[in-house]
């Protein structure tokens, strides 16, 4: 009797297994545990701002007042859609942000690849000029937006100085008043910027590449060009997808450069999407206004997203399959 007692106090308990503990000890819900953390944060600072961006823009919110829901009056009345156009300011920033988006992000493209490709290759003093190269990035963008403004200044312009004790042209040139010449100013200034950012991720992908690959098409009789074309392009296409979304995004909701440079002028010829949002939003005090403005830049980012998305999921060189 004593014994049989021993042994029920002895032997463990049984303990059934929940479903909770099925799923905290999962290895497919593993990677959910770990990023549960960082979602959170993301939809405290990220997710909740742009929800209430999102409300304000059906408000007629303004600094100071709460406001009541309108509905899509402040889309009306910017020009949404496209046949009512209801305000040709907005209608502009589009056009300019797209403008200013689209030519720095090609640019930008061409010369950090080259750039890549360049300090990929032996040369003296090749970590010196990594370092150098970015600088640009490095700098603070209001400091490379003052000198920018002073470099492309009407009056103390040193490029029109330079022209001007040359003897290429007799009158300073105006680069901040005229529209175009702003326009190819701020993109100068924002390709100047950002090209640093492309060049050295681009070589970090470079250095990823096997030299035996190289060697192996050269043996072949491929030249530099097939052998940028069918070994280097292609092994960076990811890379190349990713460091665009990034540049693409980045340049689509620049507001530093512009504004410390031109404020959006002359005549609203800089103004982009995102300083037009401040300027009704934060200046002019209506924040319903200035927040239908900014989600209207949402789905531009969207598109620009997807179309990284599904560049990363056509990679047939790295997994094999048929695109067909």
């Amino acid at each position: 009797m004593s014994d049989s007692v021993a042994g029920r106090l002895t032997a463990p308990a049984i303990r059934h297994t929940t479903r909770w503990d099925r799923l905290r000890i999962n290895r497919n819900w593993l990677g959910f545990w770990f990023m549960l953390p960082a979602a959170l944060i993301l939809v405290l600072f990220l997710a909740y701002p742009l929800g209430k961006g999102v409300w304000l823009s059906f408000t007629d919110a303004k600094i100071g007042r709460t406001g009541v829901f309108i509905g899509l009056e402040n889309y009306e009345w910017l020009g949404l859609p496209w046949w009512e156009d209801a305000d040709g300011v907005f209608w502009l920033s589009v056009f300019n942000t797209v403008v200013y988006t689209v030519v720095a992000s090609v640019v930008k493209f061409a010369i950090g690849l080259y750039l890549a490709i360049l300090l990929n290759q032996h040369l003296p003093f090749k970590a010196l000029i990594r370092s150098i190269v970015l600088i640009p990035f490095v700098v603070p963008t209001v400091l490379s937006a003052i000198a920018f403004w002073w470099i492309f200044d009407s009056q103390f312009s040193i490029i029109s100085w330079s022209l001007r004790h040359m003897g290429l042209i007799d009158h300073n040139i105006n680069f901040l008043g005229d529209p175009n010449n702003a326009r190819a100013a701020v993109i100068f200034a924002n390709i100047w910027r950002g090209v640093p950012f492309i060049a050295i991720t681009l070589l970090a992908g470079l250095q990823t590449v096997s030299p035996s690959l190289y060697e192996a098409a050269t043996l072949d009789g491929a030249t530099r060009w097939q052998n940028f074309r069918f070994v280097t392009f292609p092994l960076l296409t990811p890379i190349i997808a990713v460091v665009m979304t990034f540049s693409v995004l980045f340049t689509f909701t620049d507001f530093q450069l512009i504004w410390a440079m031109t404020r959006g002028g002359p005549v609203n010829a800089t103004h982009l999407m995102a300083t037009l949002s401040y300027q009704r939003a934060i200046l002019a005090g209506n924040l319903g206004e200035g927040a239908a403005i900014a989600t209207a830049m949402v789905p531009f980012l969207l598109f620009a997203i997807m179309v990284s998305w599904f560049g990363l999921q056509r990679r047939k060189w790295q997994q094999g399959a048929d695109n067909d």
